[in-house]
């Protein structure tokens, strides 16, 4: 398509063009954070790829990295590993094949670099991608996780190893049975957005406290309870979010954990 390009990030260019939407660095400290952390993983290997329109502006993006340093509980090391993928901001973007176009770049670096494929976890619903167009370009489910997240892989030799959702979930849920806890890491910037109106909330409607935990790198993600990773509401062992929600929706579940 003539009117699109598709522009590869890099630490100088990143404030350029924001991302997720974000692009005003004074306004937003989520995307001074996600900037940062860019800076951090690009020598690693992240990269993120955005889709530009003349006439539309900024219509979608790519994240992946090495999945050593994937930031959700999985084990996929030899894989490239997909953090995260949208496209068409505006209606009239969507369903002209953009996301095909960015998986087709992934894949083919990941073959250049002779890794074992390409993972991605998906679930159907908000924050996360679905299956159908990875089925599309022949990726399959090798793993799942609770409630209903699934971890795909597109292999470049079928003798390859699976990759799987780490075995420890359910354990590092007991590390956060008592109280309110959050967990979040800047990978997603829109784990910033509610939290404090959520920690104020919890506080000044039901007497609690919250735990705000920072997750710091790929290895303190990849030990969450949770299968998106980077962010997680907990409360007395039993996670009640598996990503960011806002503060009506906090206190809505909270009305009917707390008679």
């Amino acid at each position: 398509m003539g009117d699109i390009e598709i522009i590869d990030l890099n630490p100088d260019n990143i404030a350029d063009y924001g991302v997720c939407g974000y692009k005003d660095l004074k306004k937003h400290v989520e995307l001074r954070r996600k900037i940062d952390w860019f800076k951090e993983y690009y020598p690693k290997g992240l990269r993120i790829k955005v889709v530009m329109s003349k006439k539309g502006g900024y219509q979608g993006m790519l994240e992946y990295i090495p999945g050593e340093y994937a930031h959700r509980p999985v084990d996929v090391d030899g894989y490239m590993f997909i953090q995260c993928i949208f496209v068409g901001f505006r209606k009239e973007f969507k369903g002209k094949g953009l996301a095909s176009m960015l998986l087709d770049e992934c894949i083919k670096e990941a073959e250049d670099q002779e890794m074992l494929g390409v993972a991605v976890v998906t679930r159907k619903g908000p924050f996360m991608v679905g299956n159908d167009i990875f089925l599309h370009k022949g990726f399959e489910i090798v793993d799942s996780a609770e409630p209903d997240f699934h971890l795909m892989v597109k292999k470049f030799d079928d003798k390859s190893e699976n990759p799987k959702f780490r075995t420890n979930m359910k354990k590092s849920l007991t590390e956060y049975s008592e109280g309110l806890t959050i967990l979040r890491s800047v990978q997603c910037p829109y784990t910033e957005k509610n939290v404090n109106a959520i920690i104020e909330s919890a506080k000044n409607k039901f007497k609690l406290k919250t735990n705000l935990i920072d997750l710091k790198d790929a290895k303190a993600v990849q030990n969450t309870p949770c299968a998106f990773g980077s962010f997680c509401l907990i409360y007395n062992g039993e996670i009640l979010s598996y990503h960011p929600i806002s503060k009506g929706r906090f206190v809505n579940i909270m009305k009917k954990k707390i008679k």
